[in-house]
């Protein structure tokens, strides 16, 4: 008997499986495997979703326009080069089926986000990962792997799950070696953690070319991964192009009314980056002083590499510690097996993973 069967590529895609959630019965968790916010979303953004909940018998403004306006004044953009979606993986999906096709090539780092080979999949085409070179993306690597058959180079800026990230030097470096029919993803979904003088967005890139996009999330510093919230900034006939095919009310109006108030309450951003800043250096000296390797990061989240001893793997460290009710997450996926992923937690997480780590480190997984 015959059956529907789905496009090409699709066979070959691996489902992405998020951070867990759960620890055994009765421990207390402490969720540090999904890199979202300890201090969760403004308070105004609470009451505005509550509020905007009263009236959900109505379609929402199909462009998200006032959503638009607030992420236009808040950055100085131009509203009609902005496009909204449940969340930014919404957004790298729609790119990737309206600019690529049967047998066209994608390009992403060796340990870059996983959605990338799968948007590129889903629309027939293959995903190029390169190697990177000290966990960092390798801009010689990618320009490369450029071929004929390459129509979209994704970068993940900083990246996941290493926390490493490129400078706007190398970043213009990257884009100078395309070519124009080559649209360069710059996926900038930490961009408000950044600290660092030589960082940019990609907000100048994509003003300045157009073949540049970068792509923006609310669900991290914002605290609404719940909401699925995303924004794109790019050039007008890339906007275009993806408003013909996204969905005609892709936005919740409670999510975009959360998101307008999120944007302009810019002191619980700078409360949140700065509990982040504290924090990660925390952390990252503590972890550190234990023996462990810790790369270091521009993001909420720390890459930490555990020995290939037993006893000391990560593996039995993630054991250990979801026994604690402390959930981290592991990379293998990532092709990074001897290593775990932690988010930055409340005080009150980030002492009690130090110290389990601590315990761990000395007596292994017994």
């Amino acid at each position: 008997m015959t059956k529907p069967t789905p496009q090409s590529g699709i066979e070959r895609i691996e489902p992405y499986v998020g951070g867990r959630a759960k620890a055994d019965p009765g421990v207390r968790v402490f969720k540090l495997s999904a890199n979202e916010t300890p201090l969760g979303p403004s308070p105004a953004a609470r009451e505005a979703y509550v509020a905007a909940a009263q009236d959900l018998e109505h379609y929402p403004e199909g462009s998200a326009a006032p959503l638009r306006e607030a992420i236009a004044k808040r950055f100085g953009l131009a509203a009609d080069r902005i496009v909204c979606g449940a969340g930014s993986d919404e957004l790298l999906h729609l790119l990737a089926q309206c600019y690529v096709g049967e047998g066209d090539e994608t390009i992403a780092s060796e340990h870059g986000f996983l959605v990338y080979p799968i948007v590129t999949k889903a629309a027939g085409g293959t995903c190029i990962q390169v190697p990177e070179k000290d966990l960092r993306t390798d801009v010689d690597a990618v320009l490369a792997a450029v071929t004929d058959r390459t129509r979209i180079v994704f970068i993940a800026n900083p990246n996941n799950p290493t926390g490493t990230y490129l400078p706007s030097d190398e970043m213009k470096r990257l884009h100078a070696g395309l070519r124009h029919d080559i649209l360069l993803v710059i996926d900038a979904a930490y961009a408000e953690y950044v600290t660092r003088n030589d960082y940019e967005a990609g907000i100048e890139l994509v003003a300045t070319n157009e073949n540049v996009v970068m792509t923006r999330t609310f669900s991290k510093i914002y605290g609404l991964a719940a909401a699925r919230l995303g924004w794109l900034y790019g050039p007008a006939h890339v906007c275009e192009t993806l408003n013909r095919v996204r969905g005609p009310f892709n936005v919740s109006t409670p999510a975009m009314m959360a998101g307008v108030a999120a944007m302009e309450d810019i002191a619980h951003v700078e409360k949140a980056r700065a509990h982040n800043d504290e924090w990660l250096q925390w952390l990252t000296e503590r972890i550190s002083a234990l023996g462990l390797e810790v790369t270091p990061s521009a993001a909420n989240f720390l890459l930490v590499r555990f020995p290939n001893e037993p006893g000391k793997t990560a593996a039995e460290a993630d054991a250990f510690l979801m026994k604690r009710g402390l959930i981290l997450r592991a990379v293998s996926s990532y092709g990074l097996p001897d290593c775990l992923r932690l988010s930055v937690g409340t005080e009150e997480a980030n002492r009690l993973v130090v110290d389990a780590l601590a315990d761990f480190m000395k007596g292994g997984a017994s």
